[in-house]
């Protein structure tokens, strides 16, 4: 299986760099796991509807063009569905199943997401009705994938 997680922004928290990477080594038996980085759109300090809508716009369109268009398209999103980790695990056995073994994570930025990267999902997934910062969200979903493969593979995961 190839997972692809897209995001707007870099991490630029060393230990969030560290986290991402010790989990991406940990899913290496599991899957193919990429990132991919789109530039944040410069905003200005206090921006207007119309300002924040431009830059979500261009954010989105960045973000679309990376993507492959087999791919099943799954957005970080505080308005979507929440599931437990052992759903999100089922999720992808589903995916397996059916044949797809292509899957996209979207994290947008400070901002969000555009619309027409929401209308271009699959899914809409939410963490929690908390707010994450968009770096840290990356963390915490490359640990929710390979739990989800743990939990699949009726594998033990210490927590």
């Amino acid at each position: 299986m190839k997972i692809t997680i897209a995001a707007i922004g870099k991490i630029k928290e060393k230990y969030l760099q560290a986290g991402i990477a010790e989990y991406q080594k940990r899913l290496g038996p599991y899957c193919k796991l990429e990132f991919v980085q789109v530039d944040e759109e410069r905003m200005p300090a206090e921006p207007s509807p119309a300002e924040k809508e431009q830059v979500l716009k261009r954010e989105g369109e960045k973000l679309l063009k990376q993507l492959s268009p087999q791919t099943y398209l799954i957005v970080l999103n505080v308005a979507g569905k929440q599931k437990s980790s052992e759903e999100l695990a089922e999720t992808f056995a589903k995916l397996a199943l059916a044949g797809k073994s292509d899957i996209t994570f979207v994290i947008g930025g400070a901002f969000g997401l555009s619309p027409e990267v929401l209308a271009a999902a699959h899914e809409q997934l939410s963490f929690s009705k908390m707010t994450f910062t968009h770096q840290m969200i990356r963390m915490i979903l490359v640990e929710q994938i390979y739990r989800a493969f743990k939990i699949n593979r009726g594998e033990p995961y210490h927590w």
